[in-house]
Formats: C-alpha cells, structure tokens, sequence
C-alpha cells in the first residue's frame, strides 16, 4: 500500500518490475527480522514451510475463536491439500473470482459472483482491488463483468456451477483461476448465506425437487429465524447519508464507531453497540466482527472476507465504500463530501442498500414473506 502510494497507483498491477524488485527486497528483510534466517530459496522447504504454516494455525486465536462460534471441536485436526498452481495474473488473458450460484444475501435464484482480470484469487477475497461482477445480470457495477470480458470461460462456468449445485443439492460457494484462457474450478463449498437467503433457498429447492420439505426445514438453523425478526429501518424516518458502498450483507445497525476488532470486543462485552469500520477486514478480526452490529469497510466487493464472514453471522455488512478515507492513526474517517466521523461517533449502516448515515436512524418491526409462512407450515 506505502509503496502503491509514493508511485502514485491505485492498482498491484499498475506497480512496475522494479518497484515489486523493491518490494521483494523489503519482505525479505522482514522475513529475517521476524524468523532469525532468510527466506528459504529451495522448493522443497517452501513447500514443507507453506504446510507446517497450515498446521500451526490450527490453534492461533483466530481459529479457536470460529471454532467457538461454530461449534466445531478442537480435536478434529486440519489437512492440507497440495496441488499444482495455476496462475491468475499472467496477462489479460487470465482472471481469478469467487461465485455463488445463487445470489446468497437474497437467495434469488441468479448467478452471483466477482472476478478481477490479471489478478490471483487473494486479491478478491481479501478485498485489495474492488473487483468487477461476473455476469450483467443483478450487478449494478460500471464495470464491464466477465460474461463480456471472458465469455467462453463464463459459459463453461455456468455449466459447471449448474453441475456441482444438481450434485451438492445446496447452494454452492466456488473458486476458480483463469490462465491463459482455460477455465479451473478450485474448490466448492456450501456457501455461507444469510438468514433470508436461506429460508428462500430451501423452498425453491423443495420446489424445483431436489430437496424434500424436511430436509428444507432442517437446513434452518434456529438463531436464522431469530435473524428474520430483527428489526428494519423506518423508511419514514428522516436519515443524513454521508456515503454509499457495497449492500454486502442485508439488515440495519446503528452503533459507535471503532476502528479495531479488539476494540469491539472490549467495548461490546461492557453492552455497547458499535460498528467496527476497516479498510479491509482479515481473518484475524472475527471476535470484532462477532462482537460488531455491522461492519463497514472502504475496500473489497461482495465476494470479500468481510461481506461473506458478515452473510454467515447474520451481521448488517457495507464493504467497498470508495466515498470514506479510514485514518488509524487519527481514529477517524472522511467521507467524499468532507464529513468527518471519530471513534465513538454514532452512524447507521443498511446492509441492504449500502448507505451509511450519521447519527442513530430508528427501525420498523419486520414483515415476514411468503417463503417464510411456507416454512413454518412445514
């Protein structure tokens, strides 16, 4: 980021042959400082360092804190899988992006997703480079999508996410790496969704017979329903909106704002409300996420480390709001129109709309839709 801002660039691939030489040379100094010894130039330890890294983070504090909120037992151990790599960023004819094949805040039946051109899939997970939407379809994005950058590669890609989501039966979260035109699928998962999404999605899929009724209201987790009762914004109420983002994760949450997930933690525990606000989320800030109303972060799109952890705890979500500079130091942001908000200020985010509003907005009890009527019938 230091040096993409003395060069005067915005983006990794804007950075020139000597600059990333630079760059290098830096990482390497800090590889000595923190390990005692160089990095490692033979394949074989990399390999094996890169693997015994997977292994050690089996008991780092941000996985023993997703452990805890997903009750998994700490006993069940880890694997690792190695494979060969396929490379993303090796001109315009390669692409890297996450899909879900269905829209997974609302759970309409669309194929929703994020790409980057010449990048590999860190860059649209972790939210470096505001990526671009797969298909023209529910994107509001300028952007041009990967259906007319890339359209052989996006046809093959509907196929195959139509394939896995028939064979899983469930809505699927899938990679995928783009080089040199050939398409590779790198993983699929059960996608993380909200708690709307998931209702919506186990009743179409009863209705279009791949799963039957009980099995739709088994894959509803009782603290989803809670989600589906809290309260909206009152779209009577006066609001003062001070930036736009991405609608990463729907509902509504006011709170104050603190700029560190330990922060949140801390204040949260004492009963506060508050809105953790990033320039982008990592791993290691789950437990301020857990402990937030709603996240906002100024990079990253709707397939970023924050939108998808936020959709899974059924958190209020605004990522890639372009309109805020997030300042650490100062313990502040600036929005596009000047408006400055310090740590502890109030603001309301719509995970719904991606507006964020100064000062607290008041809520409306929620309406309950059809597919939820249907659900409870069963």
């Amino acid at each position: 980021e230091q040096m993409k801002e003395r060069r005067g660039v915005k983006q990794d691939t804007e950075l020139s042959a000597a600059d990333l030489k630079e760059l290098v040379s830096q990482f390497k100094v800090r590889v000595r400082e923190e390990l005692g010894h160089d990095f490692p130039l033979d394949p074989q330890e990399q390999l094996w360092g890169a693997i015994g890294a997977v292994f050690g983070s089996w008991m780092n504090p941000r996985a023993i804190t997703y452990r805890r909120l997903h009750n998994i037992p700490a006993d069940w151990g880890t694997a690792v899988n190695v494979q060969s790599m396929v490379f993303g960023n090796m001109g315009d004819d390669c692409a890297t992006g996450v899909a879900f094949t269905r829209n997974p805040s609302t759970g309409e039946k669309v194929f929703y997703g994020e790409f980057l051109v010449n990048a590999q899939g860190e860059d649209v997970v972790a939210g470096i480079r505001t990526p671009q939407p797969i298909n023209k379809d529910g994107s509001d994005s300028d952007l041009p999508s990967m259906e007319e950058v890339l359209p052989e590669c996006y046809a093959q890609l509907v196929e195959i996410k139509n394939i896995l989501e028939k064979h899983y039966r469930d809505m699927q979260d899938i990679e995928f790496t783009i080089e040199k035109g050939k398409l590779y699928m790198l993983q699929t998962r059960n996608g993380k969704r909200t708690a709307r999404a998931a209702v919506k999605i186990a009743v179409d899929m009863v209705d279009e017979g791949l799963i039957s009724e009980e099995e739709a209201v088994l894959r509803i987790e009782p603290d989803q329903l809670d989600q589906l009762l809290h309260p909206t914004l009152d779209p009577k109420a006066p609001r003062e909106v001070i930036a736009r983002g991405l609608p990463a994760s729907p509902g509504a949450a006011s709170g104050e704002v603190v700029f560190t997930a330990d922060e949140a933690e801390e204040l949260g525990k004492k009963g506060h409300k508050v809105i953790l606000v990033r320039v982008e989320t990592s791993p290691e800030d789950i437990h301020g996420m857990h402990a937030a109303q709603g996240i906002l972060t100024a990079r990253g799109g709707m397939t970023s480390h924050a939108a998808v952890v936020a959709r899974g705890m059924g958190k209020c979500c605004v990522s890639g709001c372009g309109d805020i500079r997030v300042d650490y130091q100062a313990q502040q942001f600036v929005t596009a129109g000047g408006v400055t908000i310090r740590k502890g200020d109030l603001i309301t985010l719509d995970g719904s709309t991606g507006e964020v509003m100064k000062g607290k907005v008041p809520t409306v009890e929620p309406e309950l839709t059809g597919e939820f009527g249907r659900l409870m019938e069963w």
